[in-house]
């Protein structure tokens, strides 16, 4: 496995190699793989290498990806399965599209009647397995396509509900507006829905202001690589533009990824 504190090797990315990587903000998981995988073209000489991840993070997050390459893309979904743990901050008060920062806020709620003990019992309601929407600004598949496909185009459709487990939900202060807070939870639960339905349980709204992924099982991400860190480690060739991750896909002109409530850049 690569990751910040392991030795330096003669990788082999075509057998298989496992990458622990930070992902910035205003990056989508697909600009990491894409990137790391022209990195690999180009830098190695291998044409085609399989390259997957094991869990997307929304382009407003940053935080701990799992990549896998070659025949190592098989054990993806072991890695799926892990229980992941997050930090980050909910909003009181405000709601947005998006139900976090790609989309500007659209509603204000009150929340003069918001107090501390408020705030914590309605935490411990979304403890242990609940029922969750997820956002319709997302990649669940809709006949065949992605949801947030039909939201920018402000078409109806309908979403299920999927069962995800919480086992941890602390909320590490309470004055708002904005409440920083630590959660461990399964595979598929999308933290800012989360949001969005706790400022509803709070009689009021909510919004994901900001959200890191600090661990994957077992995997933290005090050891992952950043872009830049992966490739001046392993970076062979003597063409510059190897460099950097901002030589791919990233465009500093991007930033930030704000809009105005049905345009969405997301290539996930």
């Amino acid at each position: 496995m690569i990751t910040k504190n392991s030795s330096e090797h003669n990788p082999d990315f075509d057998a298989g190699e496992v990458i622990l990587i930070h992902k910035n903000i205003d990056w989508t998981s697909y600009d990491v793989v894409r990137s790391i995988q022209v990195f690999i073209k180009f830098n190695y000489g291998i044409k085609k290498v399989k390259i997957g991840h094991a869990g997307t993070l929304d382009p407003r997050a940053s935080g701990l990806m799992i990549i896998c390459t070659g025949k190592k893309t098989k054990e993806i979904n072991q890695f799926q399965e892990l229980e992941k743990e997050y930090s980050g901050t909910f909003y009181i008060g405000k709601t947005t599209l998006s139900f976090d920062t790609e989309t500007l806020p659209d509603k204000d709620f009150p929340t003069n009647h918001i107090d501390d003990l408020l705030l914590q019992e309605t935490a411990k309601k979304f403890t242990g397995e609940i029922e969750q929407l997820p956002p319709k600004f997302s990649a669940v598949k809709i006949q065949g396509k992605k949801a947030y496909e039909f939201a920018r185009k402000n078409k109806d459709f309908e979403i299920k509900t999927r069962k995800v487990t919480i086992t941890e939900f602390t909320l590490e202060s309470c004055v708002l507006p904005e409440i920083p807070f630590r959660i461990r939870c399964s595979k598929g639960t999308y933290i800012r829905a989360l949001a969005n339905d706790f400022g509803e349980a709070l009689g009021s709204g909510a919004y994901l202001s900001s959200l890191v992924r600090t661990a994957i099982g077992p995997y933290t991400i005090a050891d992952a690589l950043t872009i830049d860190e992966f490739k001046e480690r392993y970076q062979v060739a003597k063409d510059p533009r190897f460099r950097k991750s901002v030589s791919f896909l990233y465009d500093e002109k991007r930033k930030p990824r704000i809009f105005d409530g049905l345009s969405r850049l997301n290539n996930e």
